[in-house]
């Protein structure tokens, strides 16, 4: 027998990244959202008196051994539960590699998932908190896809919270054969940081007195590069109350206060970003190392056409992108733009938590 798990993608809605800390990590905030668009993890465990672990996959891209995320999931589950097994993984790949999406980290909790069903382990409270800190260990991104749906991210993206869950969006990601470096963007980020930061200090010092109010005005304008956290922090704060305030009093609401005078389509979290501008901040370090995500970013926003974007961004570190669209035929119009150029680009929808879990298992031989 086996267990066959869908195993889904993520994208950023908004991701603010802070100065590099003592423990070489970035502290990050961002909200995670999954995707329909899914790998398929199949698992087949039985107890023994030693653990063996044999993974495979369609893609050859895919590696086989320790440094699976799947592998160490399973690995570092079942020592923590004290248990021995012969586990064998196939990861049926159809998400991009290292592409943004989160694939590899939604790989290794679906592997756990399935290895949870196939040896009939009970997600205990208990046994709950713990695979949240093995998923911690595995990878930053690996926590976010045993919750689903709308997910907060907050430390070094690990520490995850529920939202409320957003609209149903249709999604177009955006595939481009671009290799990004995470460790590379990260190292780009901090040169950034030193540059403005030494260039606003600077600025500071030189200021006459009219440039100086002027900057006290609008801080938006003085800020450093790396002190987005807590202005995307408060957006999403915002965005939390209002998606949790009654319906009735919104309805209520007028145009000059903080509630929307009638139902947001976006969603109050999308509709945030787009009001205050904020996006991802790889994007600063991202976009300019490689100029052809840029031209992307733009075919996906579409401005100024019927096909214009609710939002658009980099995933992650890229280098996929995504758009957020009203409806299907949208994001079809805009999916044939972005072939015309050579750019492969998917069409799925956003993911509610309920939808993340029913979802999830496939029945035998599914």
């Amino acid at each position: 027998m086996s267990v066959t798990v869908r195993s889904h993608a993520k994208i950023n809605l908004g991701l603010a990244i802070g100065p590099p800390r003592s423990d070489g990590f970035h502290g990050l905030v961002t909200v995670y959202q999954t995707l329909a668009l899914h790998d398929r993890v199949t698992v087949a465990a039985t107890a023994s008196d030693e653990t063996a672990i044999h993974l495979t996959s369609n893609d050859a891209r895919v590696p086989a051994d320790a440094r699976n995320t799947a592998w160490k999931m399973v690995e570092l589950a079942l020592e923590s539960l004290g248990r021995s097994a012969n586990v064998s993984i196939h990861i049926d790949k159809q998400l991009p590699v290292q592409g943004g999406l989160g694939a590899g980290s939604a790989n290794a909790a679906a592997a756990l998932v399935a290895l949870e069903a196939e040896l009939g382990i009970p997600v205990t409270p208990a046994w709950h908190v713990e695979r949240q800190r093995l998923a911690a260990a595995v990878g930053s991104d690996v926590p976010l896809f045993l919750v689903g749906g709308t997910v907060l991210g907050l430390d070094r993206g690990q520490s995850v919270f529920p939202l409320p869950d957003q609209p149903r969006l249709c999604c177009l990601v955006a595939t481009p054969a671009v290799g990004v470096s995470t460790p590379q963007a990260f190292r780009d980020w901090d040169a950034l940081c030193n540059e403005t930061d030494g260039r606003s200090a600077e600025s500071t010092q030189n200021a006459d007195g009219a440039q100086k109010a002027q900057n006290a005005a609008n801080p938006l304008t003085r800020q450093p590069v790396g002190d987005t956290l807590e202005r995307l922090s408060r957006v999403y704060a915002s965005a939390c109350v209002q998606a949790d305030f009654p319906r009735e009093a919104v309805a209520r609401a007028d145009s000059s206060g903080v509630l929307p005078s009638r139902p947001d389509l976006a969603g109050p979290l999308v509709s945030a970003l787009v009001r205050t501008g904020i996006g991802n901040d790889f994007e600063r370090v991202v976009l300019a190392r490689h100029p052809i995500l840029s031209e992307i970013k733009r075919i996906l926003a579409a401005v100024g056409t019927p096909e214009e974007s609710l939002y658009a961004s980099l995933s992650g570190s890229g280098s996929s992108l995504f758009g957020l669209y009203r409806g299907q035929e949208q994001a079809e119009a805009v999916r044939n733009r972005l072939r015309g150029m050579g750019v492969d680009a998917l069409v799925t929808h956003t993911l509610s938590r309920s939808a993340y879990w029913s979802e999830m298992l496939l029945p035998s031989g599914g």
